[in-house]
């Protein structure tokens, strides 16, 4: 028997429009008012129902300008913009839901590391042990220029400050003792002074007195989501993270990703399997196969005939104006970037046509079918990988595939003990560690 496998959901294009173009928008008021939590927590409430172990909530804090040189594409599909604070939008999540994780992403090129951590540890209060740290460090210079900077500083130096960044946090999370606050108002006592401690951090990029001004939270040092697909993206993920996410787009890549992180690891002396690596998995899910496959030809014929939306989105990443590519040429080797490497990589010598065509699979493998093809391919790949799980993604998704994945797919998959029936813990933490 398939051991199980860990669930999360990553809410890509952030707290924006979703559903807007597609054939079940919902009403008229529903797509006006995309600013308001409704859509995201019958979401949160599927991904409770399903057990999935957490939502992460992607963000950019800038209107992009890359492709073509201007914003125009970008506002035309609300394609990375606009956006809204994803901070904002986890109580409304936690309140609605009893268990499922939420997973605020926080740039470092943004926050100045105390401000991340009073927010996060705040958040882990109010969800009682339900948050986490997606932990980006910003590539396009449209945001760095938000925030008093001409541009971002080099790829690999991004992560000298991302550990660094991550080192901070974890030292204001546990500048109180677990059991500093006594609480006895017959002393009175409520926090034991000597339980706290200032941090007093000095570093290259930081200087941090600390302690923070709040008590430990429930997690303590909270879960960190990382993406690392560079190198030294992969090295800081095997030391910092709690669990990977990466791209799935052929299993024997997924496997060496995974061995590769596992390596990493071993060698600074962490347990591999303390990290879940869940891969990026689009299913489309119908009740025949036939009428999922007529959706993905539907998708194929949509991103053919608005290619600008993605060459934008492309532009976006890497830095790269890709309308100056010519769309049956394949794109040169030459190309670098200082953006989103391990995107860039895999583009590299197809051709945009071509790269358009894998978005209507999100240039991953093909999870198209009912839920019992889908399940069994899930389950195959997984057992051929060696695990640790999917992260569902679908940009545009609506009410409609909340339910086609969380009470049509996850239903298949727990009848095949591949994932979880009722969750085990409370905290985010300790679900992530449950197998």
């Amino acid at each position: 028997m398939s051991k199980p496998f860990h669930l999360a959901w990553f809410l890509s294009q952030g707290f924006g429009p979703k559903h807007w173009r597609s054939m079940w928008p919902g009403s008229a008021s529903d797509m006006k008012r995309w600013m308001m939590p409704d859509l995201f927590i019958d979401l949160a409430k599927g991904m409770d129902r399903a057990c999935m172990d957490y939502m992460i909530i992607e963000d950019s804090s800038n209107v992009p300008y890359t492709y073509r040189g201007s914003h125009d594409s970008y506002l035309q599909y609300a394609s990375s913009a606009p956006k809204l604070d994803p901070a904002v939008l986890v109580p409304w999540l936690a309140q609605a839901t009893k268990t499922v994780g939420l997973v605020p992403t926080l740039s470092v090129s943004e926050y100045p590391p105390y401000l991340a951590a009073r927010l996060i540890n705040s958040l882990d209060h109010v969800t009682e042990g339900r948050i986490g740290w997606n932990c980006v460090t910003g590539s396009n210079d449209g945001a760095a220029q938000n925030y008093g900077h001409d541009k971002h500083r080099p790829h690999d130096e991004r992560y000298d400050v991302a550990d660094e960044f991550a080192d901070v946090l974890t030292k204001l999370w546990e500048a109180w003792d677990e059991d500093a606050v006594v609480l006895d108002p017959t002393i009175p006592m409520f926090a034991d002074g000597k339980k706290v401690r200032p941090i007093h951090h000095e570093g290259k990029y930081f200087k941090v007195r600390g302690p923070i001004n709040a008590p430990r939270g429930p997690q303590g040092r909270v879960p960190i989501v990382q993406a690392g697909g560079s190198p030294v993206g992969k090295k800081f993920a095997a030391k910092w993270a709690d669990t990977i996410i990466t791209e799935g787009v052929s299993v024997e890549r997924m496997k060496e990703y995974r061995e590769e992180v596992r390596r990493s690891a071993v060698a600074i002396g962490r347990n591999p399997d303390d990290i879940k690596l869940l891969f990026l998995c689009y299913p489309i899910i119908d009740t025949t196969m036939e009428a999922a496959r007529e959706r993905r030809r539907l998708e194929e014929a949509d991103s053919l005939a608005h290619m600008d939306l993605h060459f934008a989105t492309m532009s976006r990443l890497t830095g790269i104006d890709f309308s100056k590519f010519d769309l049956d040429t394949p794109l040169p080797d030459t190309l670098t970037t200082n953006g989103h490497q391990s995107s860039l990589a895999k583009w590299l010598g197809k051709t945009p046509r071509e790269l358009v065509r894998t978005f209507s699979n999100k240039g991953g493998l093909d999870y198209t079918g009912t839920p019992d093809h889908v399940a069994g391919l899930m389950q195959d790949i997984m057992q051929e990988v060696g695990g640790d799980g999917f992260l569902l993604f679908n940009p545009t998704f609506d009410r409609r595939y909340v339910m086609e994945v969380c009470d049509g797919l996850v239903p298949e998959l727990q009848r095949r003990g591949l994932t979880r029936k009722a969750y085990a813990h409370k905290h985010l933490a300790d679900n992530l560690k449950e197998f």
